[in-house]
């Protein structure tokens, strides 16, 4: 059993990840489109895999040099991991392989070949299929943020819903506790590895016994907090929920002060684009955030009790960080705008309250990898380049 699981540990995380950097490196979607050649179409165990010679590594899963002595370097890494898998077992810690029943459907469905090849869990592994709700929002949330927050956990629980929250401060922190104090069920998705969650697993003791609530890690067991594990865990928040409600989207700072686009708007966008239906809640007048925004670029505006507001106008919006700060946030921002894409340049500019001229944006437009122009008559039309929502099916 060990051995098994130590496979599935070390090729979810000793095989090198792809970077803009280093185009060389292995996207999920290679680790998956792996998984399914050998264990879908060709009925193979992951041991039997990793056993074969490289020529027929080569020959019939038509993988390079580099590809091969990525996956013969795995190998020499199976000692460690079958160590660590057994100290996981010993602390009640299971880890699921992609390929395993007990993998959450919604999190393939959702995610698709981005899904994570293993799942860290201790907990109520039955949660992962249960209808699911995700409540996201800010770290640094306003209290009528935190009470609608309170009042969606709540009325998950009567609805018999799992609340998925990313235990973060805030919005995310509020909603696990609410649902907690209700007798809710929660899924808690880590920004870590689950091996260094020692002091949550003795706040959560009773609940994780009682079957209430559900710990989940994607991460490297001993992986300690990091801002891109946090951000990169938003994803998978977002996978294991078939409904998403966001309290509150607003700027965060950075260590210079400077305001950025928190972890919520970057999660809402992402799953926009993915084409998922993400409910916003309407904002007050008085407010100062990004809800409005996200609700003009496509999410569904509801109210406090999370009902869908059809006839709600949204208030002129502008981008939640200007694009005169950096290129990132300029090419971020134009991502947004291009979710229902293709535009002309004057479109983009209004939508984006620009004072330039179209020569000018037209200029930086082709300048940015991800975007598309096509001639329409006189005139250019942007895009995004491959912005589809065609599935990926596994198989399994």
């Amino acid at each position: 059993m060990n051995t098994e699981t130590a496979y599935w540990m070390a090729l979810a995380h000793e095989l090198p990840a792809w970077s803009f950097s280093d185009r060389d490196g292995w996207k999920n979607e290679d680790k998956m489109n792996l998984v399914i050649q050998f264990y879908h179409d060709r009925k193979m165990s992951i041991e039997d895999f990793f056993g074969l010679p490289e020529e027929c590594l080569k020959d019939d899963f038509q993988l390079n040099d580099r590809q091969v002595n990525d996956l013969q370097k795995v190998k020499s890494s199976l000692a460690n991991y079958a160590f660590m898998a057994e100290n996981l077992q010993n602390s009640g810690i299971e880890v699921i392989p992609v390929v395993s029943s007990e993998y959450s459907k919604t999190l393939k469905e959702n995610l698709k070949k981005s899904a994570p090849p293993v799942l860290y869990i201790k907990g109520n592994k039955q949660i992962m299929h249960e209808k699911s709700l995700a409540i996201v929002g800010s770290r640094d949330a306003a209290e009528v943020a935190l009470n609608f927050a309170d009042n969606m956990a709540k009325r998950a629980g009567r609805e018999w819903k799992v609340v998925v929250s990313g235990f973060a401060k805030g919005v995310d922190k509020q909603a696990l506790d609410s649902a907690v104090a209700s007798r809710g069920q929660s899924i808690i998705v880590l920004p870590q590895g689950i091996m260094t969650f020692e002091s949550g697993f003795k706040t959560y003791y009773r609940q994780i016994i009682d079957g209430d609530v559900l710990v989940l890690s994607t991460f490297h067991p001993k992986a300690g907090w990091g801002k891109d594990l946090a951000m990169a865990r938003n994803p998978i928040i977002y996978g294991l929920a078939r409904e998403i409600y966001v309290a509150e989207s607003k700027p965060s700072k950075n260590r210079q002060g400077k305001e950025t686009k928190g972890g919520t708007y970057a999660g809402v966008m992402d799953g926009l684009k993915k084409g998922r239906i993400i409910y916003v809640r309407k904002p007050d007048a008085s407010e100062k955030n990004d809800n409005d925004f996200l609700i003009q670029n496509g999410a569904v505006a509801v109210d406090f009790n999370g009902n869908k507001l059809n006839d709600y106008e949204v208030r002129k919006a502008t981008l939640p960080v200007t694009v005169t700060e950096s290129k990132e946030s300029f090419a971020d921002n134009i991502k947004a705008v291009l979710l229902k894409g293709p535009l002309s340049a004057a479109d983009i500019l209004k939508k984006m309250n620009l004072d330039w001229k179209s020569d000018k944006l037209t200029k930086e437009l082709k300048k940015l990898d991800f975007v598309e122009v096509k001639k329409a008559g006189n005139k250019n039309h942007f895009s995004l380049k491959g912005n589809n929502n065609s599935p990926d099916l596994f198989g399994f």
